[in-house]
């Protein structure tokens, strides 16, 4: 067997760079169009409610389509159902041209018995979640949650919640629209194009599908990433090595790398892949090119916990910490809210990297203040204020940064 040819770790860099829309080198339209090639190239956005700073599945789309407004998303949800909402490996916006790849999943969840079981048991609520979403169009879980008298006083909400969501995961219903972030289901024939199948991609036509999805959006991936979108196997695996043989994939070595084997396009080996220096990213905990945490250590040697969900007392870098890339690197993280009433975008503590020179530091810092300055106008917050930077001496050369951007 003949030795897996190696590629530099920058390389490997600007691959999943570029993949990710990061590089420099993507620049989507304005409107539904725009945000439609973003959701094209990443294959999902995933959804998430904190709402410190713009929601996460908002503030990923527009790091990689400038212009991006919200407006963009609720259109191609509800108007040119381009996107519909599922489950990647979160919930999460998804390309309606990949339904069928998913199809497949909520079939398999209607058939469990745990579903077949609390069908049974709620008959009567479930037939009447069903009856009036035919007979009145979409509905939220809060038009259930005052019946009672003459609808019958077996009623309250949490049943209908449940309904709601089993027939959403078992593919009867779908997300129609969204109204102040809340969720309005309809029956899916009403909301699935026709010209969007709803028969199951068979595992090896899904199993090709993840092996491509993983591909175009990692750059460089290894079989964990690809379970990202297929957790059978037998036929990634098939897959994976019929796509060797052929010649699609090459199995590659980074420099002083020992992890498990990673799998480029053939093609991508001889191409040769810029990141544009000098610009800046401020990305979501949720990004897609963070979340999966062994493969962004693997690449960029950052390692990144979200600490919403640690105790306060043994927070490190902040509620909501925003990952901070520059050009092919991560330079910082960023624990940021935003104060809308105040019209005020809080920069409670940005931490550089340790490692950066203070001449990498002055290199970043207008780029960083642009970043800041254009990510607090998308979170309706013209003011930026910065609370705390480590170490403390930049804190002021950051402040003057952010006076001499225009405007």
């Amino acid at each position: 067997m003949s030795t897996p040819p190696r590629i530099t770790l920058a390389k490997a860099r600007r691959l999943a760079l570029q993949a990710q829309g990061l590089d420099g080198s993507f620049s989507p339209d304005t409107g539904p169009d725009g945000t439609a090639a973003v959701f094209g190239r990443l294959g999902y956005v995933q959804i998430d409610t904190i709402s410190v700073i713009a929601r996460a599945h908002h503030h990923i789309l527009w790091s990689r389509q400038k212009q991006y407004g919200e407006a963009d998303l609720d259109h191609l949800l509800a108007v040119d159902r381009r996107v519909f909402e599922g489950w990647s490996h979160a919930a999460s916006f998804l390309p309606m041209e990949d339904y069928r790849f998913y199809a497949g999943a909520m079939h398999a969840h209607a058939r469990r018995q745990q579903t077949i079981d609390w069908i049974a048991a709620n008959r009567k609520i479930v037939d009447h979640v069903r009856d009036r979403i035919r007979a009145e169009g979409p509905l939220g879980t809060s038009d259930f949650a005052d019946e009672g008298g003459n609808r019958g006083p077996w009623w309250d909400w949490k049943p209908a919640k449940g309904a709601l969501e089993l027939l959403l995961s078992s593919g009867e219903l779908m997300i129609s629209e969204r109204r102040q972030f809340q969720r309005l289901y309809d029956l899916t024939e009403r909301v699935l194009p026709r010209d969007i199948s709803r028969d199951p991609a068979s595992p090896q036509e899904r199993a090709r599908w993840a092996l491509d999805r993983a591909m175009d959006q990692h750059g460089v991936a290894s079989v964990g990433e690809m379970r990202i979108w297929n957790r059978d196997n037998k036929s990634l695996r098939q897959a994976l090595d019929e796509a060797l043989d052929e010649g699609r994939l090459s199995e590659v070595r980074i420099a002083g790398d020992e992890g498990p084997p990673l799998y480029v396009r053939s093609s991508s080996l001889q191409k040769s892949v810029r990141v544009r220096q000098g610009q800046a990213h401020l990305l979501s905990p949720f990004d897609n090119l963070v979340i999966r945490r062994p493969w962004l250590s693997r690449l960029f040697d950052f390692d990144y916990t979200i600490e919403c969900y640690v105790p306060a007392k043994k927070r490190v870098y902040g509620y909501f910490c925003l990952p901070v890339l520059w050009g092919d690197r991560f330079i910082g993280r960023l624990d940021a809210k935003a104060e809308r009433k105040k019209g005020s975008f809080a920069v409670r503590r940005l931490t550089l990297e340790p490692d950066l020179t203070a001449d990498q530091i002055e290199a970043v810092l207008p780029a960083l203040a642009d970043q800041l300055n254009r990510f607090g106008q998308f979170n309706l917050c013209p003011r930026i204020r910065i609370d705390a930077v480590r170490p403390n001496i930049w804190r002021s050369p950051l402040r003057k940064a952010l006076k001499q951007i225009p405007g």
